[in-house]
């Protein structure tokens, strides 16, 4: 009973990657997601016509006590099941200039994007490290790269996370489990629905934004055993906006 959890899987990229890890690898799902259940079922559907399980985890990733209780609770009750992959997804936003930005904002993004990797990451290592086999993918940002005005705690979220995938990539390569970090550009999804697409898109070498099965397909591959000799590596997935 091999699973992949995703973080923020309801909507979105997380909700992509659910459906290509199902479809492409045949991994049953570990769904969280943090309120909208009705999504959540959506996906849930949709995962499960590939012909696997999901499960739908609802907890907070910012919040340790409960993701490290969840997971658990259904690690008792799943005892043959082995969560093979992660994909650390959950983030949000809350932009606007630095000067302006009060602690909540600042707290919230950092809380649940580089928080949430540690909480959720933390409680399923151990496990992977046991069974020598192992892919933790974290879904970053050209915004952790090369930040963005208006982005200050968004950047500095997403780039704590680029170097603690370095860095734990190093740590736990001997044990065979992999770490590696995506880094989409302007996706279309919810996150950038008021984005002025028309505009930013000028900035793109492709001319559009990307689609989140886009970076999907690329999280699929990660996943997979074709990707066994990259480790510690940040894709960037941007239509060519930066490198």
């Amino acid at each position: 009973m091999k699973y992949a959890l995703v973080t923020g899987g309801s909507r979105g990229i997380g909700k992509a990657v659910c459906i290509r890890l199902a479809s492409d690898l045949n991994y049953n799902l570990l769904l969280n997601y943090h309120s909208n259940t009705a999504a959540a079922e959506e996906t849930k559907s949709e995962v499960e016509k590939a012909g696997v399980k999901c499960d739908l985890l609802k907890f907070d990733v910012a919040d340790h006590d409960s993701t490290q209780k969840t997971i658990e609770n259904w690690k008792n009750e799943n005892p043959e099941a082995k969560i093979e992959i992660l994909v650390n997804n959950a983030g949000i936003t809350k932009d606007g200039l630095f000067i302006w930005t009060n602690k909540e904002s600042w707290d919230s993004v950092v809380d649940t994007s580089l928080n949430g990797f540690y909480n959720v990451t933390q409680t399923v290592l151990k496990d992977m490290l046991r069974s020598r086999f192992g892919r933790v993918i974290n879904i970053v940002s050209l915004s952790g790269l090369k930040g963005n005005p208006g982005q200050v705690n968004y950047s500095a979220a997403k780039g704590a996370m680029i170097s603690a995938t370095k860095a734990l990539a190093q740590e736990i390569g001997k044990r065979k489990v992999t770490v590696n970090a995506v880094a989409p550009g302007f996706i279309k999804s919810e996150m950038t629905s008021e984005f002025d697409e028309d505009e930013l898109k000028k900035l793109i070498p492709l001319n559009r934004f990307g689609d989140p099965e886009e970076v999907a397909n690329l999280v699929s591959f990660l996943a997979s055993e074709r990707s066994s000799y990259i480790t510690g590596e940040v894709i960037n997935i941007n239509g060519g906006l930066y490198s």
